[in-house]
C-alpha cells in the first residue's frame, strides 16, 4: 500500500504568507483599516494575486492579522475578571484596553465595528464583550460603577482615544492613560478625585490653533442675527 502523501504549502507560500502578515499589522496599527490591499501587496514585494491566493478578501486578511490583539484583549479583560475586588478589575481594563487601542488604530477601528465576514475576529470579539458584560455586572453590584453606565460608553471611550494624535508612540500611549484617568473617574459611582497621569505635550501648533479660532469665527453668525 503506498504511503499517504501529505500535501503541505511550498517554503515560499509560506514565506510570502507570513510576510504579508506582517505588513499588515504593521499597516492597520499605524494607519488604519483603510490601507488598500494593492499597497500591503507593494510593501510585501508581492502580487496583488498572491495576497487574494491567501486571503480571498480584505475581511479575512483583517481577521487573521489583528486575531492576536483580539487575543490579548480577551486576557485583559479575563485579567480584570479574576480581580478580588470588581471596582480595580473594571478599572484595569479600562487602562489597558485603551493603552492598547491608542497603539493600533486598525485594532480599535475593528473593535468599536462589526466586520463583515470576518467571522473568527467577530467571534471572539463577542466573547470579550460578554466577559466585560460580567465584569460591568460586578463593580455596579459591588456599589462601585454608576448604575446608568452602559456597554457603549466604553466604546465612546475607544473612539475618542483613536483620535489621539502625537509624535511618537510612547506619547500617544501617555496621553491615553490621562485619558483614561479621566473616563474612569467619570464611570464611578462616587469619583474619588486622585491625581491625574502627567500631561502630554500633543502637537497642536499656534498657526492650527489660529487657523481653528478662524474657522470657529467664520462659522458663528453675525451679531445681531437670528438663526432659524
Amino acid at each position: 500500500m503506498p504511503a499517504q502523501v501529505i500535501a503541505t504549502p511550498r517554503s515560499d507560500a509560506r514565506d510570502n504568507r507570513g510576510r504579508i502578515l506582517a505588513v499588515a499589522r504593521a499597516a492597520f496599527a499605524a494607519e488604519g483599516l483603510d490601507v488598500p490591499i494593492r499597497e500591503i501587496a507593494r510593501r510585501a514585494e508581492v502580487g496583488v494575486a498572491t495576497v487574494y491566493r491567501h486571503f480571498p478578501t480584505k475581511e479575512a486578511l483583517l481577521s487573521e492579522a489583528l486575531a492576536e490583539q483580539m487575543s490579548l484583549c480577551s486576557e485583559v479583560v479575563e485579567e480584570g475578571l479574576a480581580a478580588d475586588d470588581p471596582w480595580s478589575g473594571f478599572r484595569l481594563v479600562i487602562e489597558k484596553l485603551m493603552e492598547m487601542h491608542a497603539l493600533d488604530r486598525g485594532f480599535a477601528r475593528a473593535f468599536t465595528s462589526r466586520l463583515p465576514q470576518a467571522v473568527g475576529f467577530a467571534t471572539d470579539r463577542d466573547r470579550a464583550l460578554r466577559l466585560l458584560l460580567e465584569l460591568v455586572r460586578r463593580a455596579k453590584a459591588a456599589g462601585s460603577l454608576r448604575e446608568d453606565f452602559v456597554l457603549e460608553d466604553i466604546s465612546l471611550a475607544l473612539m475618542a482615544n483613536e483620535g489621539i494624535r502625537a509624535e511618537s508612540p510612547e506619547m500617544r500611549a501617555a496621553a491615553s492613560r490621562r485619558f483614561a484617568a479621566f473616563m474612569i473617574q467619570s464611570f464611578q459611582a462616587d469619583p474619588v478625585l486622585a491625581p491625574l497621569p502627567p500631561a502630554v505635550r500633543l502637537p497642536l501648533s499656534r498657526r492650527e490653533l489660529s487657523a481653528h479660532a478662524t474657522d470657529l469665527a467664520a462659522a458663528r453668525p453675525p451679531k445681531g442675527a437670528h438663526i432659524r
